[in-house]
């Protein structure tokens, strides 16, 4: 009987003890987001509200849109912020990775620039046309260009998936050149007109009003926040959504983030 009580209670200490650290939650979180307005939006915005919430936010920056997702997929990261659902989507399919978004954040819209035209009227026949050559990127652009009458893809092909073979009319004769995202501003010197997603033209030292013309954001291309899908429903990564909706990173955005494209749970 003795022997049954002192097991009884040797098990009830042992319970005791193992509950503080079954209950305890996560409260260090590790958010990437690329060089530029992805990144300055959760160091100003974000991370102070998590902060407020108890959490240490430790945050890591990229300079490409591979690294994030690895990075996030290994571990090394609890989030981050920096592409759109249709890349995530994609990237997540050929790299067989189990990635999820959560929430949609505001993004700079992609923008037309250059340094030898004022306006598309300007615009020479046989210019360089520089682009991003990530696939997702690159049919966004060439649609850019051709909602800016530019160029025309052709009919039926699937419009994100679209590449420069697939334009069908492109009566300026322009030398279309897709590079590396981030590389893009680099080449405002010498190509004619350069197709900049807005993180990239920000992080550069470009405006976002010098730009020749920029993009009416569809929801599809705003950016989101990703987590490892099975961490999408955990106290933590519903904190960085309520964070991400508050009243008080609105105000943020709206201070330092003029002329974003926004989700639409503030309308």
């Amino acid at each position: 009987m003795k022997l049954i009580r002192s097991l009884l209670v040797a098990g009830l200490a042992l319970g005791l003890a193992a509950a503080p650290a079954f209950a305890q939650e996560k409260k260090n979180l590790t958010i990437g987001a690329t060089a530029g307005p992805n990144f300055d939006q959760v160091k100003l915005g974000i991370k102070p509200i998590l902060e407020k919430k108890g959490y240490s936010v430790k945050l890591v920056e990229f300079n490409d849109y591979v690294q994030p997702n690895l990075a996030l997929a290994q571990g090394s990261l609890d989030a981050n912020v920096f592409q759109h659902v249709i890349y995530l989507k994609k990237f997540s399919a050929d790299k067989g990775l189990n990635l999820t978004d959560v929430v949609k954040v505001p993004v700079a819209p992609m923008g037309l620039y250059s340094k030898k035209a004022k306006s598309l009227k300007d615009v020479k026949d046989g210019d360089r046309v520089t682009l991003p050559n990530d696939p997702s990127n690159l049919a966004r652009a060439l649609h850019f260009l051709e909602q800016n009458g530019l160029i025309k893809v052709k009919a039926g092909i699937d419009a994100l998936k679209a590449t420069e073979k697939d334009v069908a009319e492109n009566p300026r004769k322009l030398q279309l050149t897709p590079i590396e995202a981030a590389q893009l501003p680099r080449t405002l010197d010498d190509a004619g007109l350069v197709v900049v997603p807005g993180n990239f033209a920000i992080a550069s030292g470009l405006k976002l009003s010098e730009a020749i013309s920029l993009e009416k954001t569809p929801d599809h291309y705003l950016n989101v926040v990703a987590v490892k899908t099975e961490d999408q429903n955990k106290a933590w990564a519903q904190d960085i959504v309520a964070a991400f909706k508050s009243a008080e990173f609105k105000a943020v955005l709206d201070k330092h983030f003029q002329g974003y494209a926004r989700p639409n749970y503030w309308q």
